[in-house]
């Protein structure tokens, strides 16, 4: 292998690198948006009867005020592209378990294409080692 080549194994290299951690912020930012959508379906769910429900509603900087919540009114639900609908509390819960699972289908993309960038990383890796090996060996 001529130097050229090993110049440009390392290149793609540090790119799968550079692309793996991408994926891994990624993967992160998803799982975090999983949990923040579970969290607010099992809200959701846990208002239940005719008893308005007390909450601090978070004002900034560390500042609450406290409001009641109807159980039966109805939710805003933000929908994408800044746009947000009012829906009663059932269709808020569905939409967000489907939601959940929209994110859990890219959860397993973002999973599988770390798993193959992982694998082109160490086959890399493995021509590098050769590589070393080959020039450390003697020539005849």
């Amino acid at each position: 292998m001529s130097e050229e080549q090993a110049q440009a194994l390392m290149q793609q290299m540090q790119a799968l690198e550079s692309y793996l951690t991408d994926l891994v912020q990624r993967e992160e930012t998803v799982m975090r948006l999983l949990q923040e959508a579970s969290n607010a379906v099992e809200s959701m769910k846990g208002m239940t009867g005719n008893v308005d429900c007390e909450t601090l509603v978070p004002v900034g900087l560390g500042v609450y005020v406290k409001a009641k919540i109807n159980p039966e009114q109805k939710m805003i639900v933000n929908i994408g592209a800044g746009a947000s609908v009012e829906q009663d509390k059932n269709s808020a819960i569905n939409y967000m378990e489907s939601r959940i699972k929209e994110l859990e289908l890219v959860l397993q993309q973002l999973a599988s294409q770390r798993y193959e960038v992982s694998a082109k990383l160490e086959q890399g890796q493995h021509e590098m080692n050769k590589l070393i090996q080959s020039s450390r060996s003697p020539t005849q």
